[in-house]
């Protein structure tokens, strides 16, 4: 695995509620990483049922303090958990409150030097905040997420533009949610590492709601420094294009520490 493969482990949607994902690459045994990331995502405009984007009645904002954990049970087992904070309001509601609890398993199904493939299963019980992007705050109360992660990582010869190492990770994931329609998720990242410490981010997340309900699509880039054992992250979210749910767009910081 590319060094700094593991900043992919948490990559998250931006229309839904983040869902905890650790990615193609399990943990080492006794390894561990935390992340604390704060977002703040704002939209002006919205995606009506036909995918058209209209003004919203007031803007909308969420905001969300978040902390992700992984620990490496065995070199082929990784227990994740990630919990979060959240405040926001809209045209109907003020909120704050805990959004999704949510802790899985994350098992390396194959593995070489280049590839990875894993299955995880996560649990989610759900919050006073917004459990579900597309849904008002509270709704929806325990989800099941079953999430099949594959990942390839490359290393050039010699530099290519600049990039000493690339790897792309592509997961599919099946939600299935109490007290709200089960959605299916697609999500893509394709990351490159510059010199020793700095890593680029490009990443797609999308996901569609059953019986025709909402849907998004998403994009977020972001930059990476490493810092010994941290790394700080910044970056920037944007919807795309999506059907009932917000045009949010803003910025993501993180604080990451590996033991």
């Amino acid at each position: 695995m590319v060094r700094g493969a593991s900043i992919v482990l948490v990559l998250a949607g931006a229309a839904a509620a983040s869902p905890v994902a650790a990615g193609p690459w399990t943990r080492e045994q006794a390894t561990a990483q935390f992340i604390l990331k704060y977002e703040v995502m704002r939209a002006e405009r919205g995606f009506d049922p036909d995918g058209n984007s209209l003004p919203l009645l007031r803007e909308r904002r969420d905001t969300s303090l978040s902390l992700y954990a992984e620990y490496g049970l065995t070199d082929r087992l990784t227990v994740v958990f990630r919990s979060e904070w959240q405040t926001g309001s809209d045209a109907f509601v003020d909120y704050e409150g805990r959004g999704p609890l949510e802790i899985g398993l994350s098992w390396q199904i194959y593995r070489d030097t280049k590839n990875a493939v894993a299955l995880q299963v996560t649990y989610a019980d759900g919050g006073e905040g917004r459990n579900a992007g597309y849904a008002a705050p509270g709704e929806g109360t325990g989800d099941w997420e079953v999430r099949l992660s594959a990942g390839r990582s490359v290393t050039p010869d010699r530099p290519l533009l600049g990039m000493q190492s690339l790897f792309v990770d592509i997961q599919g994931a099946r939600r299935f949610r109490q007290g709200l329609d089960d959605e299916t998720r697609l999500d893509v990242t394709l990351g490159s590492r510059f010199g020793r410490d700095w890593m680029v981010l490009s990443q797609v997340y999308s996901g569609q709601v059953d019986n025709g309900g909402p849907r998004w699509l998403s994009a977020e880039t972001s930059v990476v420094r490493d810092l010994g054992d941290w790394s700080v992250q910044l970056g920037w979210r944007t919807a795309l294009a999506g059907r009932e749910t917000p045009q949010s767009e803003g910025w993501v910081v993180g604080v990451w520490r590996r033991f």
